[in-house]
């Protein structure tokens, strides 16, 4: 890929600066136009040190309204960074509909040798890295994103002439640094992991275009005329957009759903196991107790948790999330209630507000409701179109798959309870002065919709079952047996995690 580019290609100053003059006004229409199409677009720049991106990346930007542009220079591994899944930073870039985001390097290079280490991927992320990356990136896409993906390539001898004359400015000598060196001494084995990093990020969908940079004109015009020739394809503008509608469209994967589910169908599963009090005080002073150890040892272990929770309305999630971090250090756990999406939520891939407020290492969040209402509320009260909640189970599968690589404990409960159950908790909450801000017209229209919910549960708990993020079917008609259950499942969770 790489090898066989003509490095020698040049552009005269003339020809250059009317191009650039022409470029430069096309391209400021343009934003306007993804302004008004809402379009959101992420261009990115990897490539060669020294291979010219701070030039082309201010190109870029010198024609742009800079109130609906953001640049994000990613090559800062912070702590906090650190501590997450590798990709959550580049989840909390994502920009909203009709903004462009410019990154100076991004989630490619964290497989390569001079930043792999220093990002301390686990083995299950490296293993992973260009599944997590293609669907990341496959997610964005079929959400409506525009990716634009640059590699910027110079040869050893133009990198090393350049890397002397920025060593020789005082200006610029402190931006060398050690790995640049070590690159340009070791550029044949950096080459082979350049065109694997390529080969295996390069898709249909998110295609790489290579920019041959030696002569700096020619670099520059030909990234602007790429990004013209997209943004144009995409918002269906002259020939580009007919080209773009002769490539063939990715299709609606079809959902098989299995026979049998994991553990069984809700109505299979009997909501009525029972816990005498004395058995339930005991439990409950020994899990806590349990729970609060073993996140003392999570945060000094710099292992994160997840924990889901989904169920019935009236299932008793709030009390059961109570009881589980009731002893628990405030510092070290978050509660996450999800409620309809706000509209900076609604200008994003809706898995987002989600990942943003992933754990960091040493710290457990739990959601009270989480990114399962696409295939449930949104599917059976018909909010989303069936083949984007259809694709979300793909996506979901994904996105607890990279937390799990990352080292983050994920478990998942559904709280059953039946009918009859639900209704008296209902009623005594009508009843009751102080609980009826628990009960509204919403929970009543889901309780008439009872069996299209229980479809699409069980649809659900096929679907995203897996060993490594497991669903756990709560019988929760006893609150107080729930409430051990889960206790105890968590417990046993973070012991096995923590040996």
């Amino acid at each position: 890929m790489l090898q066989e580019l003509d490095l020698t290609q040049k552009m005269q100053k003339q020809e250059y600066k009317e191009q650039l003059r022409q470029m430069e006004s096309r391209l400021a229409h343009l934003q306007q136009l993804v302004m008004e199409a809402g379009l959101p677009v992420i261009i990115v720049f990897e490539g060669w040190s020294a291979s010219g991106k701070g030039t082309h990346i201010a190109r870029v930007a010198n024609p742009l309204d800079p109130r609906y542009f953001d640049m994000r220079t990613t090559s800062n591994i912070t702590d906090d960074k650190r501590m997450r899944p590798f990709l959550w930073s580049y989840w909390t870039y994502l920009p909203p509909k009709g903004q462009i985001v410019i990154m100076d390097k991004s989630w490619h290079r964290i497989i390569l040798p001079e930043t792999r280490d220093e990002w301390g991927l686990s083995i299950t992320e490296v293993h992973g890295f260009y599944h997590d990356v293609t669907a990341f990136e496959r997610q964005l896409t079929d959400d409506g994103y525009l990716i634009i993906k640059f590699f910027l390539h110079i040869s050893q001898e133009e990198q090393r002439r350049r890397f002397k004359a920025l060593a020789k400015d005082p200006a610029t000598a402190w931006r060398m640094k050690e790995h640049d060196y070590k690159q340009n001494e070791n550029y044949d084995l950096h080459l082979a992991q350049y065109e694997k990093m390529l080969r295996m990020t390069d898709t249909e969908q998110n295609p790489w275009h290579i920019i041959e940079t030696e002569d700096k004109r020619f670099g520059t015009c030909k990234v602007l005329g790429t990004i013209i020739h997209e943004l144009e394809a995409r918002l269906g503008i002259g020939q580009a957009a007919a080209t773009e509608e002769s490539k063939p469209k990715p299709e609606v994967p079809t959902i098989h759903v299995p026979d049998i589910i994991i553990p069984q169908t809700l109505q299979a599963i009997s909501p009525n196991e029972q816990m005498e009090d004395a058995e339930y005080s005991e439990a409950l002073k020994y899990y806590q107790k349990k729970m609060r150890s073993l996140c003392n040892k999570m945060y000094t272990k710099r292992r994160s948790a997840v924990v889901v929770y989904e169920g019935w309305d009236a299932a008793g999630k709030g009390g059961n999330i109570k009881r589980l971090v009731s002893e628990v250090d405030p510092r070290c756990f978050t509660v996450v209630p999800i409620g309809p999406p706000r509209p900076q939520e609604l200008a994003r891939h809706y898995l987002w507000r989600f990942m943003v407020k992933m754990p960091k290492g040493g710290h457990l969040t739990i959601f009270d409701r989480s990114w399962y209402g696409r295939v449930l509320i949104e599917r059976v009260d018909k909010l989303t179109p069936p083949e984007i909640w259809q694709r979300a189970y793909r996506e979901i599968n994904e996105m607890e798959q990279h937390l799990v690589g990352h080292g983050t404990v994920v478990l998942k409960f559904w709280l059953h309870i039946d009918k009859e159950e639900q209704l008296q908790r209902f009623e005594d909450r009508q009843n009751d002065p102080l609980k009826q801000h628990k009960i509204t017209d919403a929970d009543w229209n889901n309780r008439s919709n009872w069996e299209a919910y229980e479809t699409a549960a069980n649809e659900m708990l096929a679907l995203t079952h897996n060993p490594q993020a497991p669903w756990i079917v709560v019988e929760s008609n006893s609150k107080k047996y729930s409430r051990i259950k889960v206790l105890q499942s968590v417990t046993d969770a973070l012991d096995d995690a923590m040996r």
